[in-house]
């Protein structure tokens, strides 16, 4: 009598079952079952068949087991790091540029590094995860960013201001040196004008002697 039939229901069963439960606990005997299926083609005692997949499901099990355990924690506990990217927390420990920290994620204590300096019970984004320290950005509030705002539009304004200012002065520097020469050059003029006069007077006063 052939129980490959037989075989081959217990297989979609327990896959069934394991595709509900996802937990690992049927997929041992599936493989043997697949086994136990292929025996019943050649062997027609239930028995052998029955040993086969009881003890070929048992050896996997065991040999499997505990390395698909530890794969599956240590992909679980990955995924539950990666979570707390993007999460915000508080400082507990002053963190300085690039110099390690301690901050306060999901209730719990991580340390902490970032490229500026923070200080203590000040709010924080994690914005990714090396090995076991957070990478955090300091949170900004609505009132920082305007007072932000505020003093960028008054440093650009005092720096148009200064430019202008800087502007004009050549210009009037040069207007007061084209005064002065100006003048300078009328003095010269009108003490020519006076020496030749002199002379002149000079002369006539040696013609009427």
């Amino acid at each position: 009598m052939s129980y490959w039939i037989l075989w081959l229901i217990i297989v979609i069963l327990l896959t069934m079952i394991e595709a509900v439960t996802v937990n690992l606990v049927s997929i041992w005997f599936i493989l043997s079952g697949i086994i136990s299926l292929f025996v019943s083609l050649f062997v027609d005692s239930f028995l052998w068949q029955f040993g086969i997949f009881v003890g070929v499901g048992a050896v996997l099990m065991i040999l499997t087991k505990p390395a698909l355990d530890k794969m599956l924690q240590e992909k679980e506990a990955k995924t539950n790091l990666e979570r707390i990217i993007g999460m915000e927390g508080v400082v507990t420990q002053p963190i300085k540029k690039n110099v390690v920290g301690e901050v306060k994620v999901d209730g719990k204590l991580w340390s902490a590094v970032s490229d500026v300096s923070i200080k203590v019970d000040e709010v924080i984004r994690v914005k990714e995860l090396q090995s076991v320290k957070l990478v955090v950005e300091k949170v900004v509030n609505e009132e920082e960013k305007v007072v932000k705002k505020e003093g960028t539009s008054k440093s650009s304004s005092q720096k148009k201001s200064s430019k202008k200012s800087s502007s004009k002065k050549p210009t009037t520097t040069k207007s007061t040196t084209k005064k002065s020469t100006s003048k300078s050059n009328s003095t010269k003029k009108v003490n020519e004008t006076k020496g030749t006069r002199g002379k002149q007077v000079s002369k006539e006063k040696k013609e009427v002697k």
